[in-house]
């Protein structure tokens, strides 16, 4: 500290004495010293010595002459003592702990998970449209307009929702929102075009249907992205009144007409609504390319739950639809798979900090890889089960078909944990090749145990990769 010694003390003495804050009466508002007062209150306040405050002044750049000149004081540790004396102590208070990054209420996922699964009524009250001979590999008439509509649905739209979230974490809303406007009305229009092009004659029904659903994903992935699921959960409320007995035949139509009218109504409302002029500009524009492997993982993904359904489908018979109680179980799960991914945040941040050594840290990490992702088959298999209790006519679970939906569900979980530490291209790579086994397993009418190895053989290397590739802590870097 510079300037001049402290009056009356001993420069060799350590401890200074303590001098009790005193509260005079306060001399006239334009005095330099209640002037200076008033502009240092706060340091002053939260000061536990003069000294301090002698600091603060010196720092300011004041000299004796100055001080003596203007505040009539000799030097700084004077005007101190006297500053001290006018303001009272006031204690801060303690600086709250930052909030946590990956927090998320579980409130918030189930209702997401709500929103992912009530689609499926939508298959049970279409039915009727869905009714005829069988088609390619003994599926209903209709399925295959059904498949072709959502799988390019999933790509487009699960492309379009990353590009439009890189936008919203580069703080460009407007960005985000052009993207909605252009992307969501032009995938609803190819996804429509893929259901109507693979259509027979006898399928119009069913291709109409499609086309339905995929001016649905459209508005509902502009819904997700701009954060409003409980709009998107009132427009597919309708639907769980199809689960009512005795619904006349012409109310499942007229339900799926105005659930599907009242999501893409709220999806135009939230977008007219939205800002979409310039942005706050300086930032880099996100690639297009950086939004194809997470597509790509969208497809993949969506013929895993497809299979799973068509296994219900198959056991179901040919007068089955194309929705059932293992792909209900899967959607619906979708809601605590995404609050377990933050869990898994927060845990492998916790381990970060608490770990001694990066071998203890990739231990922490594989462990909390592990009980997160059987969490999340917990909760599957019990969603399964519900489900094939409440859902009509369902067979029994059997063991196979429990271990196949188990199984994809691994893979789909550990594949997202891996998307979203940025690692897509790797999960995407692995979907895909496991959809297109499945794929030819199906066509090739392959033994049950097929189905089994597969998603097995890829759920235990997506794993092996988030051990791997998440066990090093710059993965973990914000």
């Amino acid at each position: 500290m510079s300037g001049s010694p402290r009056p009356g003390g001993d420069e060799g003495q350590d401890t200074l004495p303590f001098i009790p804050r005193q509260r005079p009466p306060g001399p006239a508002a334009d005095e330099p010293v209640a002037q200076l007062a008033l502009r240092l209150e706060g340091l002053i306040a939260a000061a536990v010595h003069p000294d301090e405050i002698a600091a603060i002044i010196e720092s300011d750049g004041m000299t004796d002459a100055r001080i003596s000149a203007v505040y009539g004081h000799p030097d700084s540790f004077s005007l101190a003592e006297e500053l001290y004396g006018r303001v009272g102590r006031r204690y801060p208070s303690p600086p709250a702990p930052p909030p946590e990054p990956w927090h998320t209420h579980l409130g918030s996922c189930l209702l997401r998970g709500l929103v992912f699964a009530l689609p499926g009524l939508a298959y049970v009250l279409g039915a009727p449209l869905l009714a005829g001979p069988p088609a390619a590999l003994g599926l209903p008439a209709g399925t295959l307009s059904l498949l072709a509509g959502a799988v390019t649905g999933w790509v487009w739209n699960q492309s379009l929702s990353h590009r439009a979230h890189s936008w919203l974490s580069l703080a460009d809303r407007p960005a985000a929102v052009r993207a909605l406007r252009l992307g969501a009305p032009l995938g609803a229009a190819l996804s429509a075009l893929a259901a109507f092009a693979v259509a027979g004659p006898d399928d119009l029904p069913g291709a109409a249907f499609a086309a339905g659903q995929c001016c649905y994903l459209a508005a509902a992935t502009a819904l997700l992205v701009l954060g409003r699921e409980r709009a998107l959960f009132w427009a597919l409320l309708p639907l769980t009144l199809g689960l009512l007995p005795g619904l006349p035949s012409a109310a499942g139509p007229l339900l799926l007409l105005v659930s599907l009218g009242s999501a893409v109504t709220l999806a135009v409302r939230a977008l007219c609504a939205e800002p979409a002029g310039p942005g706050p500009g300086g930032a880099v524009s996100p690639r297009l390319t950086a939004s194809v492997p997470y597509g790509l993982f969208g497809l993949g993904a969506g013929v895993l739950v497809l299979y799973a359904a068509l296994g219900d489908v198959f056991r179901h018979g040919s007068t089955g639809t194309v929705a059932g109680p293992s792909a209900v179980a899967l959607t619906l799960s979708m809601g605590p798979a995404e609050w377990l991914l933050h869990r898994f945040r927060a845990q492998s941040l916790a381990g970060l900090r608490g770990s001694l050594s990066a071998r203890g840290f990739r231990g922490s990490v594989a462990v909390t890889v592990l009980l997160c992702l059987g969490a999340y088959l917990l909760v599957l298999a019990a969603l399964a089960e519900a489900g094939t209790g409440l859902w009509p006519d369902a067979p029994p679970l059997d063991g196979v078909g429990l271990a196949t939906l188990l199984l994809i569900g691994a893979v789909l979980w550990t594949g997202l944990l891996l998307q979203s530490f940025g690692a897509a291209v790797a999960a995407a790579v692995v979907c895909c090749a496991a959809a297109l086994a499945q794929t030819l397993a199906l066509v090739l009418a392959a033994p049950a145990t097929t189905g089994l190895m597969v998603p097995g053989g890829a759920a235990a290397l997506l794993a092996a990769l988030a051990c791997v590739l998440l066990g090093r802590a710059t993965a973990h870097r914000p």
